[in-house]
């Protein structure tokens, strides 16, 4: 693997503007050097930071970057062994989700459910188009009989039930409740409002994530790959993993710092699909957004029915939001600090999260 510096930014100066604590948003370009920041001139300890890093990297991360208004502020890239086994125990998902390396060597690998937020803005982006509209029922798209529900629970379903998770059906599509009256977290169901959207668009995945998403954003890196261990869409597993990188993750993360632009196009023209995303969907619960996962709710649900008081992570601003994936894959994005943060990896220690947030906060001081 080629080698990486570790903390490529933390004590370089930022170019020009970018020194400055009011600079501009900044969209990377698609080739060549991303724009740094000086991490002192906005304030932040560099001593805290790199102490954050470190944690990062000793809890089984492959790459941490930190984005101040889209200029790098900092990024540590750590060599991880997909087939290395837990102490005690089988090998790790991990070995499944490393799918290989960009042009500088920098992991690329299947984001798991963080790719749930991305099929939320491609909903909205069909939507815009006038190609669907998410209070259709699923069956405008899929057919008839495309779940194992009654005929008239089915018809009830509809896409916003898919990205709100409040179906009603199982994991392998069978009725539990009626549409909107329960929320549960089901890949299985989830997962074909991608397949609505490329069935209204005539495109297939990769091809309209290209045109309407990756392509605009400079995401060369990012791809719908097969998962040659998941071959059947009828469990709680999509078929298809976003695979990309901690870089390419984070330019999404800039898409919606910049509500839906990039430079001067608009990406995600619709302005309030993206606030609704990132909004409580449902009451059922205040902490989900259309496929993204929110700080501000009271409570966050739990299995079996139950729910966990507080906030998903209670270190962190209460406005931020985040897309999520097993292994601890994350995409955070903080509004009020103008930061965006990718982390890959493997399985971290217990507490993660939480501590995660304490000591980037130690270093920003906010």
């Amino acid at each position: 693997m080629k080698k990486i510096p570790l903390l490529c930014c933390c004590l370089q100066l930022s170019l020009g503007a970018a020194a400055r604590e009011d600079a501009a948003l900044y969209f990377p370009p698609a080739e060549g050097e991303w724009e740094r920041i000086d991490p002192v001139s906005i304030g932040w300890d560099v001593a805290k930071l790199q102490a954050f890093m470190d944690y990062a990297g000793k809890n089984k991360s492959s790459g941490v970057v930190i984005l101040y208004r889209g200029r790098l502020l900092a990024e540590h890239y750590w060599p991880l062994n997909p087939a290395e086994k837990n102490p005690g125990g089988p090998r790790s998902a991990y070995q499944h989700m490393r799918l290989g390396e960009d042009a500088g060597g920098r992991a690329i690998e299947d984001v798991a459910s963080a790719q749930k937020s991305v099929t939320a803005m491609l909903v909205g982006i069909a939507q815009h188009k006038g190609l669907l509209k998410i209070g259709d029922p699923v069956h405008t798209y899929l057919g008839k009989g495309w779940s194992k529900a009654p005929a008239d629970a089915e018809a009830g379903i509809t896409i916003r039930h898919l990205i709100t998770m409040s179906s009603g059906l199982s994991p392998r599509l069978q009725y539990v409740a009626p549409a909107g009256t329960q929320w549960f977290y089901n890949t299985g169901a989830y997962s074909l409002a991608l397949t609505c959207v490329s069935k209204a668009a005539g495109m297939d995945a990769n091809e309209l994530t290209g045109k309407w998403l990756t392509g605009p954003t400079g995401m060369k890196d990012s791809r719908w790959a097969v998962r040659p261990w998941q071959t059947s869409v009828r469990t709680d597993a999509n078929r298809y993993g976003f695979a990309t990188t901690a870089r390419d993750l984070a330019r999404f993360g800039i898409l919606m710092l910049a509500n839906g632009n990039w430079e001067k196009t608009n990406v995600l023209e619709d302005k309030a699909y993206i606030k609704a995303a990132t909004s409580p969907s449902t009451k059922l619960n205040p902490s989900y957004g259309y496929l993204w996962w929110l700080n501000g709710g009271p409570f966050v649900p739990r299995a079996a029915g139950k729910n966990k008081p507080g906030r998903l992570i209670s270190s962190a601003p209460r406005d931020m939001y985040a897309a999520q994936g097993k292994l601890n894959r994350r995409l955070y994005v903080l509004p009020s600090q103008q930061v965006v943060i990718t982390r890959l990896g493997d399985q971290p220690g217990s507490g993660f999260n939480t501590e995660f947030f304490k000591l980037l906060r130690a270093a920003s001081g906010k």
